[in-house]
């Protein structure tokens, strides 16, 4: 009864294991994408900072270009700025959050092997 139990523990944390990894692969995409994001916005801001006032700047839309004033442009970027800043600092602490999800349940499996040194000893002599 006590080894079903153990089984039933192990495919739970193994679940939940598979779970958090993949959300923290999901994040650590999010990241790079909003990195990716940041780093285009603040280099089009540097580019756009280099043209006089007076010339014709276009933002694309689609397949289409439309002109429009450098101002609008500069404050678009750098909204696009922030609001990426802003969403990496939130993922940043999502990912904290799931690291300290994943230690947990790294340390319970680690428990659970300590409890039950047959189940131990069945996992590793399966062939992965």
């Amino acid at each position: 009864m006590a080894d079903d139990a153990n089984r039933a523990a192990l495919l739970e944390i193994q679940g939940r294991m598979i779970e958090t990894t993949g959300k923290i692969k999901q994040v650590q995409n999010q990241m790079r994408t909003k990195e990716a994001e940041k780093k285009r916005a603040f280099l089009t801001m540097e580019e756009l900072k280099q043209v006089p006032d007076d010339t014709n700047v276009y933002k694309s839309i689609g397949r289409t270009f439309v002109l429009e004033s450098k101002a609008t442009l500069l404050d678009e970027q750098e909204n696009k700025f922030k609001d990426s800043e802003a969403s990496i600092t939130s993922l940043q602490s999502s990912k904290e959050y799931l690291e300290k999800q994943m230690s947990e349940v790294e340390n319970n499996f680690r428990e659970l092997l300590q409890q039950d040194p047959a189940l131990a000893r069945q996992i590793m002599s399966m062939n992965v």
